[in-house]
């Protein structure tokens, strides 16, 4: 009887499997049917179009200008524009306009001078400055220029921008820009040191 109990046990079990396998399948519809319409056996007159008018066509907008795109490098390199200070003027009194002596055209322009000639001692000064800059610059060691890169191509540009001040014969233009290049380097020398 146990064998036979086995039996039952296991064709209940199919059972009840297959049930519930229909059961979760869902229902089985049938499809609708899509009514079949009548066959037209008279012609159909096609609707025509007007012909188009011949309006004239809208031409589009002319594009934008376009503006320049900023580069980082401009940025970098700012043009100095250099003030033009007018000579002052003192008021004459009435007593010295009045009394007019023959002037010289040499007298009454002044003394014309060529600019970076007129100092070669200003502009020895400057191309020392530069140089001493430039020295500096090779003398600083590989780790503090890794760390501090930044300052280090602050301290570059001024110091290429005081070379082509010089170069353009504006002397004390290039003695400013290498005093700044050198207060930028001692302050990298004093911050290196310090640590």
């Amino acid at each position: 009887m146990n064998v036979y109990g086995n039996r039952m046990q296991r064709l209940a079990g199919a059972l009840v499997c297959a049930g519930m396998m229909t059961a979760l399948s869902g229902c089985h519809h049938r499809r609708p049917q899509i009514p079949v319409l009548p066959a037209v056996l008279a012609p159909i007159p096609l609707a025509t179009l007007p012909p188009p008018t011949s309006e004239p066509m809208l031409q589009a907008p002319p594009p934008p200008p376009q503006m320049p795109i900023p580069i980082a490098a401009a940025a970098a390199n700012p043009r100095r524009e250099r003030r033009h200070t007018a000579p002052r003027t003192t008021t004459a009194s009435p007593e010295e306009t009045n009394t007019t002596e023959p002037v010289s055209e040499a007298d009454a322009i002044g003394e014309l001078t060529t600019g970076g000639a007129a100092n070669p001692q200003a502009q020895q000064e400057a191309t020392e400055m530069i140089n001493a800059i430039g020295n500096r610059l090779k003398a600083i060691p590989v780790q503090t220029a890794r760390h501090e890169r930044t300052q280090i191509n602050k301290i570059r540009n001024f110091w290429h921008q005081a070379q082509s001040a010089l170069n353009s014969g504006d002397v004390e233009g290039a003695k400013t820009l290498a005093t700044k290049a050198k207060l930028l380097l001692d302050d990298l020398e004093k911050q290196g040191g310090g640590e």
